[in-house]
């Protein structure tokens, strides 16, 4: 089988979960981790007489999400009953928006081509939808279990055009489109609590030809790697089976990780097999022009204006500004830091350096660390002033992150600023020259390269307080 003889086509839906406290049709907890359960009430549990209520807050964020992905959003959208059996899923059909969704159009850049073109993917469509709860097959033997206080969060789902041609591309998009949902603040994006979960439509056709071919959909990916892993497997299953004669059939596939393959779970149903129809207890979503364009006068500043512009200000090159956007609550603190300090390298070298080592170590969050970006800002500008040496910064850094004091109250009470007096250095100086005497003797014969040897010494020695300019000025004057 020849890859070259095939191209990958692929659409991706993206079931992202809103920030909202409650659910998208009551008030039921949306909190991650409770006991099974719990988190219920007789509308998510489908009870009857039981009737859905639109969550305002959920309709606030699907929009802002719409609007940060450059789609067009509709004045009036409907809601409509998703028909389909499945133990976790009480009703026995979801509440979604079909044929009128809250939004359409848009499009995620996921870099340049060769040609240094944007390499742009298209999104069809973005609508709200409830979740489905939980089937816990690996609890108890012999057993499946329901959980169903996932029934009834509130979604979005964002679906591709199949502008996608690579498991790289793939990666790529997915990648670009969860830092734009978290900059847009509208969800946690995370796969490990299921807030951000893909699913993968390929087909295969030969390069050049219009015609789409039948198409497969992959399941159960938790990673984005997962996700590039599975659709490199379904295409060589789908080239390989072409290639010996045999027909794709449209179905849903798992993706088992363990194995690194595919395998069949039912066949794709299409949009008729789930008896589409308007929901009856919801009216129509009918959205203000005005609200509308509120919205979007409000979004907050995108990823790649911030790239922009935090090289810009800062001086900092594009792939450390990368580095920074790793999230939004790094970025904020990096740019806090920078403001406070007027210095953007050092600040990234101290973020991207002593606080993430610190924060990876202790398993701690940003927002709870105990040096905020003033107080780093305060210790950079006590280096840069040479009243704390380099040396020094890094132990009075590390009694900030355990006391939570300010720098300059750390250097004074740990004896810790940096000493310009030049008896005090002459007395380290002279004690350094004593205790190497052979290092002395070279070095005051002239051989200069053991300079930097011995203002090391006296570093150390000073416990890192010494001036090292007068350190240098000192020894050179000693002969060298």
């Amino acid at each position: 089988m020849s890859r070259e003889r095939y191209e990958m086509v692929v659409g991706l839906e993206v079931h992202v979960q809103l920030k909202t406290r409650t659910k998208a049709f009551c008030g039921c907890s949306t909190d991650f981790g409770a006991p099974p359960n719990v988190n219920t009430c007789p509308t998510c549990l489908a009870l009857p007489g039981a009737l859905p209520v639109l969550n305002e807050r959920a309709v606030e964020l699907a929009t802002r999400a719409a609007l940060g992905l450059g789609c067009t959003v509709n004045p009036t959208s409907v809601f409509a009953r998703k028909n389909y059996f499945y133990p976790d899923l009480p009703k026995g059909y979801q509440i979604s928006q079909f044929d009128q969704p809250l939004a359409s159009g848009g499009s995620v850049v996921i870099g340049k081509s060769e040609k240094g073109t944007d390499i742009q993917i298209g999104i069809t469509r973005l609508h709200m939808e409830e979740d489905a709860g939980k089937s816990i097959h690996d609890r108890y033997p012999g057993v499946t279990a329901i959980d169903l206080n996932r029934a009834g969060v509130p979604l979005i789902e964002i679906v591709s055009e199949p502008d996608i041609r690579s498991s790289a591309d793939a990666g790529a998009y997915l990648r670009t489109l969860k830092q734009i949902l978290q900059y847009l603040d509208v969800s946690d994006v995370s796969m490990e609590e299921g807030s951000l979960r893909v699913d993968a439509n390929i087909s295969v056709r030969p390069p050049g030809q219009a015609k789409l071919g039948t198409k497969t959909e992959v399941k159960n990916m938790n990673s984005f790697s997962a996700v590039e892993r599975a659709l490199e497997a379904e295409f060589e299953r789908q080239c390989g089976l072409i290639d010996n004669g045999g027909r794709v059939e449209q179905q849903t596939l798992l993706w088992d990780a363990a194995r690194e393959t595919v395998r069949p779970s039912r066949t794709k149903e299409g949009s008729h097999d789930y008896r589409y129809f308007p929901e009856p207890d919801l009216r129509p979503l009918l959205l203000d022009t005005k609200w509308i364009d509120d919205a979007h006068k409000n979004l907050p500043e995108l990823p790649d204006a911030r790239k922009a512009r935090l090289a810009a200000d800062f001086g900092i090159a594009p792939s450390e500004v990368e580095q920074l956007m790793a999230t939004p609550a790094l970025a904020e603190y990096f740019e806090a830091v920078a403001r406070a300090s007027n210095d953007g390298k050092a600040a990234y070298n101290w973020v991207m350096g002593e606080v993430l080592a610190t924060l990876r170590a202790s398993g701690q969050h940003l927002d709870l660390f105990r040096v905020r970006p003033a107080d780093l800002a305060e210790l950079l500008n006590l280096v840069r002033d040479g009243a704390v040496s380099h040396t020094a910064a890094k132990r009075v850094f590390a009694i900030m992150v355990e006391t939570g004091k300010p720098a300059a109250q750390v250097a004074a009470d740990e004896g810790l600023s940096q000493v310009g007096d030049e008896g005090a250095i002459a007395t380290w100086v002279d004690e350094v020259l004593e205790e190497h005497p052979a290092e002395a003797k070279r070095y005051l014969s002239g051989e200069k390269k053991l300079q930097g040897v011995l203002v090391g010494f006296v570093m150390k020695k000073s416990k890192g307080r010494a001036d090292p300019k007068r350190v240098n000025q000192l020894l050179s004057s000693r002969g060298g």
